[in-house]
């Protein structure tokens, strides 16, 4: 009996190992004239809203597949179908070779590509060696020392933002990721839950309606984003909205993962999506070494995924995605679809703005300047399944931070386009008039996207959040690190001071009703004196 059973493990394994995954592409949509009589089949008003706002007319990539096409497909011997795109008018498949091949006698089909490129009639051969270089793309040690996440705001000079009262509200992100346990349950996330901010979600790797399971990697993004613990986590767009797609497999590396994100994407577009955030990258490090990706590849316009992000952006949506992080390793280069030519490349630094060891580097393939803009990955401070707050490492925080930064501006210019908003961003980064491969344009400064320009990181005061809930901080630089904070209320009445110093500048007002106050600061020389709101 064991020996039956090892057999049949044997053929099993060979059968997996001769299947492979392809794209086949269709020649057109020829019933999309529907779609354009009645567009709201396949997209939401809001999404409507969104092209016309930005003067962006519906096309044919817009259009649905066409189903006749579809069912032929799935219907071939041999044939499963794994995913599909209406952008890239595609289908993802497996199969065996043999039974991907006979598809092409389908009159419809316009070609058919291989996720391994030895297959590819035009492919040059690559090597079958495995990469060395290890993804970290998901590996994230947390270690559970209490904080607040201040200077990953502050960096960005996002405060300034903030104390405006423009953090995110009326803004949408769709944030594709590998599995959100515990958004459901956990305190930091209760902000969200409460005000309805969690707009829905989808698992596209079990074709589940249940997004609250998977990795708990979804979960620590989201929480740079939208978190909200006070004295310990506040996001940077605590209060946009979120839509949470799971389109990364956990068990094993696969190109299908790169299909899934598209169609995630495609649905984010559908309901109306002002911005894409991914910590998802894919280069190499695959379980079929056959279907790694070179340096070569990431030129914006090979890779499946990254032509899906420049779709998505081409439909007005900001597009974030995290650079990688194989800076230590042989091959450095940002992975994909972050060297998609539209899509803002996230790299990481440290608190003291040096660019984190793990960041991966420029340029594309093609020469042009990635990563984009960098932002805190070094100890970023974020939340677990559990609401436990501590850091963790990878430029796939460092995307998030800045995700909810920029739908915080958009906020402040709501009648922006999307490449307006790109461009606001990278033209503040202090490195703008001098772009390198290791930090691309530098560190944005969300302040000076306001004309705040005096209001930079190093600045010597500044108060966040405002309005505030139940705490505020005082942010401020002196020799003494002390300072004194009175709050009155509007009738000039004394209601608190208090002592705080540079290493808790945190001052609760829990003990105060809602409504306007104003506060009094002193430190050696320096005397500010401004107003509060209390929610």
């Amino acid at each position: 009996m064991r020996y039956n059973f090892t057999f049949l493990l044997l053929l099993l394994s060979f059968a997996v190992f001769a299947q492979q995954d392809a794209w086949v592409y269709f020649s057109g949509k020829p019933n999309s004239q529907a779609f354009f009589t009645n567009p709201s089949t396949e997209l939401s008003q809001r999404a409507l809203d969104r092209r016309t706002a930005q003067n962006i007319a519906l096309d044919i990539t817009d259009a649905p597949l066409e189903i006749s096409y579809v069912n032929q497909i799935k219907n071939s011997s041999g044939i499963a179908v794994m995913a599909q795109s209406k952008w890239l008018n595609a289908l993802h498949i497996q199969g065996t070779q043999a039974n991907i091949e006979a598809l092409k006698t389908l009159a419809f089909v316009s070609k058919i590509e291989f996720a391994d490129k030895t297959l590819n009639a035009t492919a040059k051969k690559v090597s079958q060696a495995r990469a060395s270089q290890n993804n970290n793309k998901l590996k994230a040690a947390i270690d559970y020392s209490y904080g607040n996440s201040a200077n990953q705001i502050q960096m960005l000079n996002g405060q300034v933002l903030h104390q405006q009262n423009y953090t995110g509200e009326g803004k949408i992100i769709a944030v594709l990721d590998a599995g959100f346990p515990g958004v459901n349950t956990a305190q930091p996330f209760e902000n969200l839950r409460n005000n309805n901010k969690i707009l829905g979600g989808y698992d596209y790797t079990t074709r589940n309606a249940n997004f609250y399971t998977g990795s708990d990697h979804g979960t620590k993004v989201l929480s740079t984003i939208g978190g909200y613990k006070e004295n310990s986590l506040i996001g940077t767009a605590p209060n946009a909205s979120f839509y949470l797609f799971i389109t990364e497999i956990n068990a094993f590396e696969n190109p299908l993962e790169e299909s899934l994100w598209v169609e995630a994407a495609e649905k984010a577009d559908a309901l109306g999506v002002d911005i894409i955030t991914t910590s998802l990258g894919y280069f190499a490090d695959r379980d079929n070494p056959n279907y790694n990706h070179t340096y070569k590849d990431m030129d914006g316009i090979t890779n499946f995924v990254s032509r899906g992000a420049e779709i998505a952006f081409s439909r007005g949506i900001l597009v974030l995605a995290s650079a990688g992080n194989e800076g230590a390793q042989v091959e450095k280069h940002i992975g994909s679809p972050a060297d998609a030519v539209s899509v803002l490349a996230i790299g990481s630094v440290t608190a003291l703005k040096v660019q984190s060891s793990f960041s991966s580097i420029g340029p594309s393939y093609d020469g042009r300047i990635k990563p984009d803009v960098m932002a805190q990955g070094t100890a970023s401070v974020v939340s677990d399944a559990n609401g436990n707050i501590g850091t963790v490492n990878g430029t796939s925080f460092s995307c998030p931070i800045m995700a909810g930064m920029a739908a915080s501006l958009w906020q402040a210019f709501p009648t922006k386009t999307n490449k307006e908003i790109r461009q606001m961003i990278i033209t503040s980064a202090d490195r703008y008039s001098n772009p390198d491969n290791n930090y691309g344009y530098g560190i944005p400064n969300f302040g000076k996207t306001l004309s705040v320009d005096n209001f930079i990181a190093e600045t010597a005061f500044s108060v966040y959040p405002n309005p505030v809930k139940n705490t505020v901080t005082f942010s401020f630089l002196n020799e003494s690190n002390t300072a004194s904070v009175t709050i009155y209320s509007v009738l000039g009445q004394k209601l608190i001071e208090e002592k705080i110093n540079n290493s808790n500048p945190v001052l609760s007002l829990q003990s105060l009703q809602s409504g306007l106050y104003f506060y009094s600061f002193d430190a050696d020389n320096m005397h500010k004196t401004g107003k509060l709101i209390k929610q």
